[in-house]
């Protein structure tokens, strides 16, 4: 049953702000519209039906998933065309296999010869033809190929003459959550943009078909100028934004769709603490890159509440404190037991991660429940 009042809720609960998702899918969405791109959202953060169905319904073009789990779950939704983008290993072929042969469009990745090596064999073996994109590496911070790499056309020519289908090349700028300054978010979708497309250029001259070119990050997907050579844009926190991403100048606080309810249930006087019950089991232990601790308080209204900070939590517990760390007995006062609060994740991802449902907040003050799930 859902709940029908904010005041009916347990704590700690994630809560969802619909207004602000909303407006962040359909911003999200004129976005890739004004680029001339077609948007893949990446549902890791969310891991939800409902907000996938209204970033579709907003005009997205299938959507990115980071487990097979996700892929298992949204294709039962109706969701059909989806990128694995997690280089694919030999165990998760048959589940792979499975779902392709059950109607989902689902493509994977990979970036050497050994896994193409491998997709193929298990093609041949089983007599199936799989969607590959190539990974490809634009800033050095995880996994793909070098642009100009010597195996990039050799992976290539491995899939292809092994009769898998490769659909284009991808990637994920992950260094630009390391930016700082409009001029660096700029440099860096740009930089991601020329070397994705780089990447492409040099497979088609080596003669091979690759149509698509998939690039994005919520942060350069915000601060590119152009995508030219680029077909689809891929980003996943924007749906629900957090601190993390307000401290790139991607979004402001009022854009933040998630936080965390919790109660005051108990005061350290003589320390200036407040203790509430949203430890790290419900914040998770991602401190981001700003100075907010473990998350920006805020009243139960969503109103934050300047100069403090959950700056340290254990399992189940979160102490507030005033940001410079000064002892304030009189927070006590201000803040006693009993007293809700909300407080807005560094990371919505890992935030999100910790809890089976959202309790979403309705533009009327109402309450509703949508599930959603963890694991892989």
């Amino acid at each position: 049953m859902p709940c029908m009042s904010l005041a009916d809720l347990p704590t700690p609960s994630a809560l969802l702000d619909v207004a602000r998702l909303d407006r962040n899918i359909a911003a999200m969405q004129a976005r890739a519209r004004a680029l001339g791109v077609r948007l893949r959202p990446h549902v890791k953060t969310t891991k939800c039906g409902p907000v996938v169905q209204r970033q579709l319904a907003a005009g997205a073009a299938g959507i990115t998933v980071s487990t097979l789990k996700e892929a298992e779950a949204f294709f039962a939704l109706g969701v059909a065309d989806i990128l694995y983008a997690v280089g694919i290993v030999p165990t998760k072929l048959p589940a792979v296999q499975a779902l392709r042969e059950r109607g989902c469009r689902l493509t994977v990745i990979l970036d050497s010869i050994d896994a193409a090596e491998a997709l193929v064999a298990h093609g041949r073996t089983h007599g199936h033809r799989f969607d590959v994109m190539i990974e490809i590496d634009t800033d050095g911070h995880r996994a793909g190929l070098a642009p100009d790499a010597p195996a990039l056309p050799a992976v290539a020519r491995t899939l292809v003459e092994g009769g898998a289908h490769l659909v284009g090349v991808m990637t994920h700028c992950g260094a630009s959550y390391a930016c700082r300054g409009t001029a660096e978010l700029v440099a860096m979708a740009e930089q991601e943009r020329a070397r994705c497309v780089a990447a492409a250029t040099a497979l088609r001259a080596a003669g091979f078909a690759c149509p698509e070119v998939s690039v994005g990050s919520t942060p350069t997907a915000t601060f590119a100028q152009h995508l030219e050579g680029v077909t689809e844009l891929r980003a996943g926190v924007y749906a629900f934004h957090d601190l993390v991403m307000r401290g790139l100048g991607v979004c402001i606080t009022d854009d933040i769709a998630l936080s965390v309810l919790t109660t005051v249930i108990g005061h350290q006087r003589d320390k200036g603490w407040v203790l509430v019950d949203a430890g790290w089991m419900a914040m998770s232990r991602d401190l981001g890159a700003g100075d907010c601790g473990y998350g920006l308080v805020c009243d139960e209204a969503g109103t934050p509440l300047p100069g403090l900070r959950v700056s340290a939590a254990n399992q189940e517990h979160g102490i507030v404190t005033r940001d410079d760390g000064a002892s304030d007995a009189t927070l006590a006062a201000q803040l006693p037991v009993g007293t809700r609060l909300r407080v807005l994740p560094n990371h919505a991802c890992a935030t999100a991660a910790q809890f089976d449902r959202y309790a979403v907040l309705g533009r009327d003050g109402g309450v509703d429940t949508w599930g959603r799930f963890n694991g892989w």
